[in-house]
């Protein structure tokens, strides 16, 4: 039987691996959003904010037409890479990667816009680029607010169920995460297992949160003076 333990080191790897996937894309959007402008910005707002308001199990049945073996796209990675992607731990990363997506963003904007525009102007006056000025004023004086949504995003990925159990399932070891099998010990009546997981998400929620706090203030102190 698979082990609590096991359990939560699985939902913290899927966790840790779903915010490498949305640190590059999440920084991305939150930098044309904020730093560029490009035409169409609403329309990328609305669709990187819109798992936020969807219901989850609507964002996993979205993944698993569109990367289901019976779709065009999911046919063709199945047969040319030889992946079948839902019910698997890589559907387990998409679905916490794209409900954590929204939040983290959003952060990211938080951070960059709290940047004074006025040091950007000074360094591309220098001869810096975009990017240049992008990554050695931007991003430096940002961090702590990056760091902040990474941590959010990472609390939320690892609470993730909805979007979870409808495209990956509830495999044992492969894509039962701790949400799931707090899920499964609750029909199956195993208190000892909920006991033990669900103060494993509160201790785990609970230091996600107070850091995620703590980059919180010291970015508004560091604002403030």
């Amino acid at each position: 039987m698979f082990t609590e333990i096991q359990i939560i080191i699985l939902s913290l790897k899927t966790s840790i691996c779903a915010m490498l996937v949305v640190f590059p894309i999440g920084l991305s959007v939150a930098w044309l959003l904020t730093r560029t402008n490009i035409r169409g910005k609403f329309f990328i707002e609305l669709l990187a904010s819109l798992p936020l308001a969807l219901p989850p199990v609507v964002t996993g049945y979205f993944f698993l037409w569109f990367l289901g073996s019976g779709s065009v796209f999911g046919s063709y990675i199945q047969t040319s890479l030889g992946i079948s992607i839902p019910f698997s731990w890589i559907a387990t990363v998409i679905a916490s990667a794209v409900v954590a997506f929204p939040l983290t963003v959003r952060s990211f904007i938080s951070a960059f816009q709290s940047v004074d525009f006025n040091l950007e102007q000074s360094a591309r006056g220098l001869g810096a680029g975009g990017f240049k000025t992008f990554f050695a004023i931007t991003i430096p004086l940002s961090k702590r607010g990056i760091l902040a949504g990474l941590v959010l995003g990472f609390a939320r990925a690892f609470s993730e169920f909805g979007a979870t159990i409808v495209f990956a399932g509830n495999i044992p070891g492969e894509t039962t995460t701790v949400p799931l099998a707090i899920y499964t010990s609750i029909n199956t009546g195993n208190v000892e297992s909920i006991t033990k997981l669900i103060i494993a998400s509160v201790v785990i929620a609970a230091i996600t949160l107070a850091l995620y706090n703590l980059l919180a203030q010291n970015g508004r102190k560091k604002i403030n003076n």
